[in-house]
C-alpha cells in the first residue's frame, strides 16, 4: 500500500515554543507551500488528517484541490499531549522536570500529558484499525512530526528511541510503502 506522509506547515509559534496538541494556527502566507506539497501528492487517494487545524487546514486544501472526496480526521493522528508543557517556553520548564523527560522521552510521561510511547500506541492503533488494509487506492495522512515518526519506526523496525535522528521539515512530505 503506498503511503504519503505530511508533515503540516509551520505554526504561528514563536521558535522554541511546545505546542504538542494545542490547536495553533499556520504561518501565512502558505499558498506556495501548499502547491509544492500539492506537487507530490496523487490527485487521487483516501485522506486522513489529524483534526488540529494545522493539519486539517492544509488536509482541506489538498482535498480541495485533487480529487478526493473527503478528509477523514482521527484523533489518534494528534500530537504529543505535552501536558503542562503546551504553549509553554522549553526554556521555561524547569530542569528538574525537563531532564528526567529529556533523559527518556520514550517512556517518561510529560506532567498531565503523555510518553511517546503512548503516542506510538495510539498511532499504532491507527494503522492497524483505523486504517482500511483493502483501500485500492494511495492513502496521504497529514498528520504532525512525533505521528510522523512513530509510523516511520514501525515501517522501518526502528526504536523508538531514534524517532528523532532524521530530520523532518515543515511542509515535508514522504512517500511509503506498508
Amino acid at each position: 500500500m503506498e503511503v504519503y506522509l505530511v508533515r503540516h506547515t509551520e505554526t504561528v509559534c514563536e521558535k522554541g515554543i511546545c505546542y504538542g496538541q494545542s490547536d495553533v494556527g499556520i504561518r501565512e502566507p502558505y499558498d506556495a507551500v501548499f502547491e509544492s506539497i500539492l506537487n507530490q501528492l496523487p490527485q487521487e487517494a483516501i485522506l486522513y488528517s489529524s483534526p488540529l487545524q494545522r493539519c486539517a487546514i492544509l488536509a482541506k486544501h489538498i482535498q480541495q484541490n485533487t480529487q478526493i472526496e473527503s478528509v477523514i480526521e482521527d484523533s489518534r493522528l494528534m500530537e504529543m499531549h505535552f501536558g503542562d508543557w503546551e504553549l509553554q517556553s522549553w526554556d521555561a520548564i524547569p530542569r528538574e522536570v525537563l531532564d528526567p523527560w529529556m533523559e527518556d522521552f520514550v517512556t517518561v510521561n510529560v506532567p498531565n500529558g503523555e510518553s511517546f510511547v503512548e503516542l506510538d500506541s495510539r498511532v499504532r492503533e491507527f494503522l492497524d484499525n483505523g486504517i482500511s488494509k483493502m483501500h485500492s487506492k494511495p492513502i496521504i495522512i497529514v498528520a504532525h512530526s512525533g505521528v510522523i515518526r512513530s509510523i516511520l519506526c514501525k515501517i522501518n523496525n526502528l526504536p523508538l528511541q531514534e524517532a528523532f535522528k532524521t530530520p523532518l521539515d515543515y511542509g515535508a512530505v514522504i512517500k511509503v510503502e506498508m
